[in-house]
């Protein structure tokens, strides 16, 4: 982990904690709730707070899928946590990559920041200082749909605190949650736009790399159809969230272009 990384994640974990502190310090509902011996609420507002932070650091250290040279040759062994490298048909060669030169499956993309090749690469993530590739972009979408919860119900919290009298007693009284309902309503608006791309791209069976430079990519160029990775909606839902084998996009696209129009 480089500096970079450590003060990224150190200051998401110091900003999560102050905010959320914060709100159950004022006068918010939480806090009444709390003067009330009503602490179902607080606790989980809490956990969830929690939850997001161990999520943030799990995707964030985690192996996104670096192609490493020493699994060349070891198609279909076990690679470790129920992971399996997958098997690519003999009469199909993968390119070297220029930099590290491992050889480089289908979807894979060399990324400079993390100097290694990740499968099914998506994009570099740099609030979470690591790529987002096929092994740990399904707990990143899942971080996503914890963290909007827990930024809609701290607006939610932050809105109840707020109070409106002159703007002198306004800005006195309400200086950290004003500060705070700014900071949540930015990232709320972020995180939202995020979640609902990412969904859209994964039913759609394609990356926000792929989404972007597809005039770029020569397997995409060259294929005769828009996505030849979309197998419908329900197969891309299914094969992104419930699988837990990485997959050998190489045999889909060859099927799939070989298919009658």
């Amino acid at each position: 982990m480089g500096a970079g990384g450590r003060w990224v994640r150190a200051a998401h974990t110091a900003l999560s904690v102050a905010v959320a502190l914060g709100l159950l310090l004022h006068r918010t509902d939480l806090q009444k709730q709390v003067d009330r011996g009503e602490l179902l609420q607080p606790l989980i507002f809490v956990l969830l707070v929690l939850c997001s932070v161990l999520l943030y650091f799990k995707v964030s250290l985690m192996d996104p899928g670096f192609v490493k040279p020493e699994e060349e040759g070891k198609e279909g062994e076990d690679k470790g946590q129920g992971v399996v490298i997958p098997q690519i048909p003999g009469d199909i060669k993968l390119r070297r990559c220029g930099y590290c030169l491992v050889k480089q499956p289908m979807r894979a993309k060399h990324c400079q920041l993390c100097q290694h090749c990740v499968r099914r690469y998506d994009h570099h993530c740099p609030w979470l200082e690591n790529c987002v590739g096929e092994r740990n972009h399904p707990l990143f979408i899942v971080y996503l749909s914890v963290q909007l919860v827990v930024l809609l119900w701290g607006g939610q919290v932050t809105w109840s605190g707020l109070y409106f009298g002159q703007s002198w007693e306004l800005l006195k009284h309400n200086i950290f949650l004003l500060v705070s309902f700014l900071l949540i309503l930015i990232f709320t608006i972020v995180v939202l736009l995020l979640l609902v791309s990412h969904l859209y791209l994964i039913s759609c069976n394609t990356t926000t790399w792929e989404f972007m430079s597809h005039h770029r990519i020569s397997y995409l160029r060259h294929s005769e159809l828009e996505n030849p990775f979309d197998q419908g909606i329900i197969l891309n839902l299914w094969r992104f969230f419930c699988s837990r084998q990485l997959t050998a996009w190489e045999k889909i696209y060859f099927h799939r272009n070989s298919e009658p129009v």
